[in-house]
């Protein structure tokens, strides 16, 4: 009878009581400090600069963006790194239009206004009649919307944005077959991000950081927009190119500018309006994304399967024998082969196997009629490109 497993779980953020519940705590040990964990759990932590412990086998983000973590590092060690895409998809769509709507009718710096005022009441009511005229909007309806990035929340903000009556075009050369399913069919496409920008009045941009999406909004783009446009930024900061957006708030070409990532040279810019990196902050997303990236946690602790990875290839194989063992590798030729020579040599058959890839990582899952002993694992571990092995036996509780 195999021995019950038991996984070391450190967390470096509060994280949702309703994720953590769903790591049993007959397994699990869950604690803010530990030696020797087997996984991470983060929020927004910095981990760029920490010790990662050598017994970690993986780090889950209690969330979608994952610049607070040492991806490259971590996968260069075999370890995955997941997240929660689309957990927090409802929360951020709800966040970019009440901003559409704060930015649409003026409504911040109306407020601001009206507290500024002094006097009587019939004072006030006269001040209000003759200032109003200062904040000025627009209604929704006939104003096209620019959605930049169709995934989990790109694809929500355009779908409600029509049921209000927008016009919307978006962009996404990385569109995948499940989002093209879930987007309306009345969403236009644009055919480049420079024509998406020429065509909309409002721009709302949801992509990921990276090298190629670092400063996508920059002046060149912002001179194609008419002028009086709004800007919506609830992806990164780095995403815009931040003096450029100021730039067009001076001369008007912006109207307003959004984000939920305050800088001291755009905060108090009369034009802007800075949110405090609301975009998850709701209990209902915060639980989702616990809930989600827990459960895919256990998942490959447990199994060794793989779901919503940043950086290693999704590879989920139905279990089919007690014994599994679970291979992260470099992605190179002959590596399967040589996995399968190794084990064969043990006169150990392989039952069932799965073997997928992405970038420089592959990720090998093999289901055994028999048991991998000690020396057939260091035989594997000897192979060149071998990140590491690990063992799955299926416990009994």
């Amino acid at each position: 009878m195999a021995k019950a497993m038991s996984f070391k779980i450190l967390t470096l953020n509060n994280i949702a009581v309703a994720g953590l519940d769903r790591l049993p705590r007959t397994h699990y040990e869950i604690a803010s400090e530990m030696s020797r964990p087997d996984a991470i759990l983060v929020r927004s932590a910095a981990m760029h600069d920490i010790e990662i412990p050598e017994s970690v086998l993986a780090v889950g983000r209690a969330g979608a963006g994952v610049n607070n973590i040492p991806v490259a590092r971590l996968s260069e060690r075999g370890i995955p790194v997941f997240n929660a895409p689309g957990a927090n998809a409802n929360a951020v769509k709800e966040l970019v239009l009440g901003s559409l709507f704060l930015a649409a009718r003026n409504l911040i710096a109306a407020a601001d206004y009206v507290r500024g005022l002094k006097g009587s009441d019939e004072e006030i009511a006269v001040a209000v009649e003759s200032g109003k005229k200062r904040f000025v909007g627009f209604e929704l309806p006939r104003r096209t919307l620019g959605v930049v990035g169709l995934g989990a929340i790109g694809v929500e903000v355009a779908n409600v944005a029509l049921n209000l009556g927008m016009q919307v075009i978006g962009y996404d050369p990385n569109l995948t077959v499940q989002r093209a399913w879930q987007l309306s069919s009345a969403v236009q496409k644009a055919i480049s991000i420079d024509d998406l920008f020429s065509r909309a009045n409002v721009v709302t941009v949801h992509v990921p950081l990276l090298d190629d999406t670092r400063r996508l909004v920059n002046a060149a783009r912002l001179k194609l927009m008419p002028r009086n446009s709004i800007l919506l930024n609830f992806s990164r900061e780095e995403i815009v190119d931040l003096e450029a957006v100021i730039a067009a708030l001076d001369a008007g070409r912006l109207a307003t500018y959004v984000t939920d990532f305050p800088a001291a040279a755009i905060k108090d810019h009369p034009r802007a309006i800075c949110l405090p990196h609301l975009g998850a902050s709701t209990e209902e997303a915060e639980e989702n994304c616990a809930v989600m990236v827990a459960e895919n946690l256990k998942e490959f602790l447990e199994a060794g399967n793989v779901r919503h990875s940043v950086n290693f290839p999704e590879t989920v194989l139905q279990r089919t024998r007690r014994d599994r063992i679970a291979i992260p590798h470099r992605n190179v030729p002959n590596m399967v082969a040589q996995i399968l020579s190794t084990v064969g040599a043990q006169s150990i058959n392989i039952a069932d196997m799965l073997n997928q890839s992405r970038g420089d990582i592959s990720y090998t899952l093999a289901d055994l009629d028999s048991p991998a002993n000690d020396d057939t694992l260091r035989r594997i571990k000897a192979i060149d490109g071998i990140l590491s092995v690990r063992v799955l036996p299926i416990s009994e509780s």
